[in-house]
């Protein structure tokens, strides 16, 4: 039977896998301010009506809905009649509409959380090792049908979003309107919008002509972070560069020239976004004689990051827990999401490093069966220095808290950290 539900916003009843499409088409701006009347008009229909409705006989096809949705859309309508903006330009409705609206991404059914998986292959290993990693974290795969090839920046904001949600509650609080679920692509697309809206990077929502919904253009660090702040989290961007680097590709230079003059980290300029459909790279070539202190650079400052603030032990095997979130990590062409990092003792050598990363390449159901059956997971989420080729690496972390006051305003503007190494 076709599963129904009503809009919150001109109370028609659609087809429920039709309603973020139908709510969201209310957010166009020609038809905002008639969305608003209509929604001021039932606010008072529903004041006015009789406290016995009528009865209305419904298809046996159209699912009733629970008393506690119409309380929730009830309130939501009477809201939007009180405190709506007579222009239908107030930032705050519009928020308030997408959390009440908010579509939750659906994922894989796989049983065990995927970091107590990773964390069960770990004990097993025979090696000896010490590893540190972070909370829950959900994995969230780029679709063939919907976002590859352009989405893996949404994806890690949905795999910090997951972490942030379950393991802190002022997070939970104030993420998404408090709607407590990971948005999918459109929703966060337009969560970013309310930002730029708000003020927060000005300067990098004109690359996207402060539109971003509907588009498939790449998004970076500063994306991930304006997200973010725009909810008061203190988000973080740190570059790690080569002090010899030399960048030799013509094309560079018009990129950059293309864009706004104030670039706030070095993979910025290699992302194409401007108003092209689909994003696509900006050929480099690179002289890679730094690359090795560039390795060793990040590898030790996220040591140290997820280091910080250790928990507990879990087990008898070094295993570590973090307080930290995971990090959002950017590189040319791709990015995607450290949950940990291990170090190997070795004999009569260096300590040995590996970066523990979840991509959004990777197909969750793959994950899991390699962690379940405890093969082939290494090649999945373990990542050595030898395998970090790229001389430009970015990070966004999150310091804990909620900004506040005159801090919200200082988040308004972005400003990395620079490691030279």
């Amino acid at each position: 039977m076709a599963d129904f539900s009503v809009c919150p916003i001109c109370n028609l009843r659609v087809l429920t896998f039709e309603l973020e499409r139908h709510a969201n088409s209310h957010f166009d701006d020609e038809d905002i301010d008639k969305d608003f009347e209509l929604a001021q008009q039932i606010a008072l229909d529903l004041a006015c009506a009789p406290s016995s409705p009528p009865y209305i006989p419904v298809d046996d096809d159209m699912q009733c809905e629970t008393s506690s949705r119409k309380d929730r859309e009830s309130s939501f309508l009477k809201s939007e009649a009180k405190n709506c903006n007579p222009g239908g330009k107030d930032i705050d409705e519009k928020a308030r509409i997408l959390s009440s609206v908010h579509s939750n991404e659906t994922q894989p059914q796989i049983g065990q959380g995927l970091m107590d998986l990773l964390k069960n292959c770990l004990e097993l290993e025979t090696e000896k090792t010490t590893t540190i990693l972070c909370g829950n974290v959900d994995h969230f795969q780029s679709s063939h049908s919907e976002d590859f090839g352009w989405g893996c920046g949404w994806r890690n904001i949905q795999m910090l979003s997951s972490h942030l949600l379950k393991q802190r509650q002022e997070a939970r609080e104030v993420l998404y309107g408090g709607s407590g679920f990971v948005p999918d692509i459109p929703s966060l697309q337009r969560w970013l919008e309310i930002a730029w809206k708000r003020g927060f990077d000005k300067q990098g929502s004109e690359d996207f002509d402060q539109a971003i919904y509907g588009k498939r253009n790449w998004i970076g660090t500063t994306e991930c972070a304006t997200l973010f702040r725009s909810f008061g989290l203190r988000a973080r961007i740190v570059d790690f560069v080569s002090r010899e680097i030399d960048i030799r590709s013509s094309e560079v230079g018009k990129c950059v020239g293309n864009m706004a003059p104030q670039v706030y980290g070095p993979m910025d300029r290699y992302l194409s976004k401007g108003k092209n459909v689909v994003s696509k790279a900006v050929p480099i070539s690179y002289d890679v004689k730094a690359k090795p202190k560039v390795q060793q650079a990040l590898i030790d400052w996220v040591w140290n990051y997820f280091a910080d603030n250790k928990s507990r032990i879990s087990g008898n095997h070094g295993i570590l827990v973090s307080q930290k979130a995971p990090l959002y990590f950017q590189h040319d062409g791709h990015s995607r999401t450290i949950v940990g990092i291990q170090m190997k003792c070795q004999r009569n050598g260096p300590m040995q490093y590996n970066l523990l990363i979840l991509d959004p390449g990777h197909t969750t159901e793959s994950l899991a069966k390699s962690l379940k059956g405890n093969f082939g997971w290494q090649k999945l989420i373990k990542r050595g220095v030898h395998t970090l080729k790229k001389p430009l690496y970015q990070l966004c972390f999150l310091d804990p808290g909620i900004a506040s006051g005159e801090e919200i305003e200082s988040l308004k503007n972005l400003h990395s950290i620079r490691v030279e190494a």
